[in-house]
C-alpha cells in the first residue's frame, strides 16, 4: 500500500511517501515565515502549503497517481479515543476552525490530505492525533472539585512504539500492558493497558517530569507564590516554552546540557540529573497504574539517543519490566502503517463523533 503522508509544522511541511517498510520519498517542505505571517489563521494557508508541496513534488518528479490513501497529522479536533479516523466533513469542519480552542498547524494535517484525497479520488484519514484521550475515570479526580485531569501526550509515537514492540513479541497491542515514554523536547510517560492509554501526564498542562521547555509538576503553593504578578500568558509559557532545562540553563537543547556536565558544570548536572529521576518517578507511578503487570518499559524520542539517559532508566526501573530504547520518532511511518492498517482490514477506521471523549462525571 502506497501512503502519501503529511505532518505540518510551524514553518515546514514534512511529506513522506511509504510503500509498507519503504520510504520511497520523503522531504521537509520549507515555508517563508514572512509569507504564512501574511495569513489570518492558521486554515488561511492552506492553499499556500498544498502550492508549496505541489512544486517541490514537480521538481523531484514525483507523481501521486497511484497512492492508495492520504494521512494528515491531526489537529483542532476534540478528545477521542485512539485509532484512525476517517476524515469526514465533521472532521475536516473542527480541524479547519480549531474546535479544541487550540490554534496549531496540525490542523492543516487533515485538511491538506483531505485536499489531496480529493484530486486523487482516494481515501484520507488521521491517525492517533494530539487530541487521544483514554485516560480512566479515576485518573481524572484531583483534590479540587471541579478540577479535573486530561490527556495530552505524543499519542501518535507513544502508540506506534507500542504496537511495534508488541509485534516484536509476537502478539497485538491489545494483547499487552506497557509503559511507554516520549523523551524528547516534551516528555510523556504513559501507562497502556489491553490497548487503551489509560493514564499519562498532561505535557499542555505542566504535569510530568521537567522536559527542555517545560517545568513539570510543582507544588502548588510554591508556584502560587511565583506567578503572583506576572501576566496569565508568562505565567503559562512555563509549561512549554520556558521552564525546564531553559528555565535552569538557559537552553533546551539537551546535548549542550550533557556537554557542559561532562565540562564539569556542576548545576548543568544536577539539573540533567534530576530530569532523569523525574522520568524514572513517573514511570515507578505507571507502574501502579498497571498493578505492576507490565510487559515493557518502552523509551521513544530524541534524546532517547544518549545512551547514559537510557541505562539510567534501566537501572532504575529494570526490575519492573525489560526496557527497550527506540530512539528518535516513527510519526511519519506511523501516520502510513495505520492507514495502511485499514486499507488492508487489519483495522476499521473509526468515525469522528464531534463530542468529547469524556464529559463529566454523573454525580
Amino acid at each position: 500500500m502506497k501512503i502519501f503522508a503529511i505532518n505540518p509544522g510551524s514553518t515546514s511541511t514534512k511529506i513522506a511517501l511509504i510503500d509498507g517498510d519503504s520510504t520511497l520519498f520523503s522531504k521537509n517542505v520549507a515555508h517563508d515565515a514572512n509569507k504564512l505571517a501574511e495569513f489570518d489563521g492558521i486554515s488561511a494557508q492552506l492553499p499556500y502549503r498544498k502550492e508549496t508541496i505541489l512544486n517541490l513534488l514537480a521538481e523531484d518528479h514525483v507523481t501521486l497517481d497511484d497512492v492508495d490513501a492520504f494521512v494528515g497529522r491531526g489537529g483542532g479536533l476534540l478528545s477521542m479515543e485512539g485509532g484512525v479516523y476517517e476524515v469526514d466533513e465533521l472532521l475536516l469542519d473542527h480541524a479547519t476552525r480549531g474546535a479544541n480552542g487550540v490554534q496549531h498547524p496540525a490542523q492543516l494535517g487533515p485538511q491538506l490530505a483531505n485536499e489531496f484525497a480529493r484530486q486523487y479520488q482516494k481515501p484520507a484519514f488521521v491517525v492517533n492525533p494530539p487530541d487521544v484521550d483514554e485516560m480512566q475515570e479515576i485518573a481524572r479526580m484531583t483534590g479540587l472539585e471541579g478540577v479535573y485531569r486530561t490527556m495530552h501526550l505524543h499519542s501518535l509515537n507513544l502508540k506506534e512504539t507500542a504496537i511495534r514492540h508488541a509485534q516484536g513479541m509476537g502478539k497485538k497491542y491489545e494483547e499487552c500492558n506497557f509503559i511507554v515514554c516520549h523523551i524528547g523536547g516534551g516528555i510523556s510517560v504513559s501507562a497502556h493497558r489491553q490497548g487503551k492509554m489509560v493514564d499519562g501526564n498532561d505535557i499542555v498542562g505542566g504535569e510530568g517530569p521537567m522536559a527542555p521547555t517545560r517545568c513539570g509538576d510543582i507544588p502548588a503553593s510554591a508556584l502560587i507564590k511565583y506567578c503572583a504578578g506576572k501576566d496569565p500568558k508568562e505565567a503559562k509559557a512555563i509549561c512549554t516554552r520556558t521552564g525546564g532545562l531553559v528555565s535552569w540553563l538557559g537552553t533546551s537543547d539537551a546535548l549542550e546540557v550533557t556537554k557542559r556536565a561532562a565540562e564539569g558544570d556542576k548545576k548543568a548536572e544536577m539539573v540533567w540529573n534530576t530530569m532523569i529521576y523525574q522520568i524514572t518517578k513517573y514511570i515507578g507511578a505507571m507502574a501502579a497504574v498497571l498493578h505492576g503487570q507490565v510487559d515493557g518499559i518502552l523509551l521513544g524520542g530524541g534524546m532517547v539517543h544518549n545512551k547514559q539517559l537510557v541505562e539510567a532508566i534501566k537501572e532504575a526501573c529494570g526490575f519492573i519490566a525489560e526496557v527497550s530504547a527506540y530512539p528518535g520518532e516513527f510519526e511519519m511511518e506511523a501516520m502510513a502503517s495505520g492507514a495502511a492498517r485499514v486499507l488492508t482490514g487489519v483495522e476499521q477506521a473509526k468515525k469522528y463523533s464531534g463530542k468529547p471523549a469524556w464529559e463529566g462525571f454523573d454525580f
